[in-house]
């Protein structure tokens, strides 16, 4: 849909391609719930739009919103981007959505009890239990282990895609330290600013109680008989990619942010350093993996973690968010029986279904995969962030080549989906608005209640044609507006 500086958005015109869109139908009419918002978008003149896009730009900026990528020699840090159009979910397939990822935290915070504990789930084979002890997140250290309310995931971000059949489909499940959240309220603070008429009348569902709803989760976990506990944000310090969201939700929830060697264990409890002394430390939303924890209990050259942390989480004397061995249901080869695992536990068909996926570690469907590798999307089982991945249609020979030979290493460690067409989203491309694909990630916090947060990230890849909406691999983000219903 190209532009001129004083022509108007046309969306009747707007091309969506083979694609689903997000806001718009394939003959260019919104989408239920997305009515007043193309209404207003298109009352604008196009150099008014852009002007606000500039703005919004200008506003992430001063706030600071910035990631690291990992091995990048250019600079430490960038500044998120941030595309001004925002994506529309209708209320009926919100409501939709929460019920089925309510089930599935649900399912899945039983099935690791489980594990660590009678390992039922095994025993019945509805799972190879080869496959889960062979996992490289399952920690055999934590076997026994009792967190406090029987909560293991806490903080959970879960992954939606839609095809181009309009079916909504779980990607992938993040336990261990989800991040991305602190995009989904800054988004939302810079929308009211940029859209404020907009914003007031389309009736969308707050997302400003996140912080209070993590305090109240995390103040859930702590001991009993505390009436006010000290809770910590633990991160590993101003080098993470994640740096940013650390500080800011320590601040947005009034906690402290720690780094290891703020911490120390004495006389059988967690302490913070302060220029008052040792004060008691009784919850901990770690940022830290599992291996960086405890030197004492995991990784001995870990420089990050607090020694002895372990032994005083197993005795009960202070609480951890999310708890140790909760990656074991981050595995995607794990991810593959979700739907057997809401059967056997809760004896309920699943409501969001998964994508497709295919095993490698079984030999048939292994072959399978190894012969199609330039039309299926293959992932390592633990890698996040777009690594360890190859997307077929968009690879070279040699690149097939390479995966073939680690599938064959490693096949326990290898799945592979299809190549699905991701839905997309008008986004401002220059001079001229154009399709981009998204994906979604609702956050779910698991406390007396299960709260999930109306909306999440949505990721746009902004490249053209790119699959991949990492930050890392040149992805940005979109405020998702949940519309109440009227």
């Amino acid at each position: 849909m190209s532009q001129s500086p004083t022509t108007h958005l046309d969306f009747s015109k707007y091309n969506t391609g083979e694609f689903f869109d997000e806001l718009v139908d394939e003959s260019g009419k919104p989408r239920n719930g997305a009515e007043l918002l193309i209404e207003k978008l298109e009352a604008l003149d196009f150099e008014e739009l852009k002007r606000r896009q500039a703005g919004a730009e200008r506003s992430l900026f001063r706030l600071g919103i910035t990631f690291a990528v990992y091995g990048d020699t250019k600079g430490k840090e960038k500044i998120f981007p941030f595309d001004i159009i925002p994506r529309i979910v209708p209320s009926n397939e919100w409501e939709w959505l929460e019920r089925g990822l309510k089930q599935r935290i649900t399912a899945l915070n039983m099935f690791i009890d489980d594990i660590y504990h009678a390992k039922w789930i095994l025993k019945d084979k509805i799972i190879p239990e080869e496959i889960v002890l062979a996992a490289a997140s399952y920690r055999k250290i934590c076997q026994g282990l009792d967190p406090p309310r029987k909560i293991w995931c806490h903080i959970t971000g879960t992954d939606l895609i839609r095809g181009g059949d309009g079916q909504i489909h779980v990607l992938e499940d993040n336990l261990r330290c989800p991040s991305g959240v602190s995009y989904v309220l800054q988004n939302r603070l810079v929308m009211k600013r940029s859209f404020p008429q907009i914003f007031a009348a389309s009736h969308v569902k707050p997302v400003v109680d996140y912080p209070s709803q993590l305090l109240k989760t995390l103040e859930h976990l702590a001991p009993d008989g505390l009436p006010n506990p000290t809770v910590v944000v633990l991160s590993p310090g101003s080098f993470n990619s994640a740096y940013y969201e650390h500080s800011f939700l320590a601040q947005q929830m009034g906690v402290e942010l720690v780094q290891g060697s703020d911490l120390v264990v004495h006389e059988g409890f967690v302490n913070m350093r302060t220029t008052a002394g040792l004060k008691r430390v009784d919850v901990i939303y770690r940022r830290i993996d599992d291996d960086f924890l405890d030197p004492k209990a995991f990784r001995p050259d870990s420089m990050l973690g607090v020694p002895g942390l372990f032994e005083v989480y197993r005795a009960g004397r202070v609480a951890l968010a999310n708890a140790p061995g909760t990656g074991i249901a981050d595995d995607k080869v794990i991810y593959s029986y979700v739907d057997k695992i809401v059967q056997y536990y809760l004896k309920e068909d699943m409501i969001i279904p998964n994508v497709p996926t295919y095993l490698c570690w079984d030999d048939k469907q292994r072959d399978h995969v190894l012969k199609n590798l330039d039309k299926l999307v293959v992932k390592a089982a633990n890698e996040s962030g777009g690594y360890g991945m190859l997307v077929g249609p968009h690879s070279t020979k040699a690149e097939q080549d390479k995966f073939a030979d680690l599938i064959k290493e490693s096949p326990r460690n290898y799945i592979a989906q299809p190549t699905l067409s991701l839905s997309r989203v008008p986004t401002i491309i220059g001079d001229t608005v154009e399709g981009r694909h998204v994906d979604l990630r609702p956050y779910i916090l698991y406390g007396k209640d299960i709260f999930v947060l109306p909306g999440g990230l949505t990721r746009v890849a902004l490249k053209k044609g790119s699959l991949v909406v990492n930050s890392s691999q040149g992805g940005g983000s979109k405020d998702t507006w949940v519309i109440e219903k009227s």
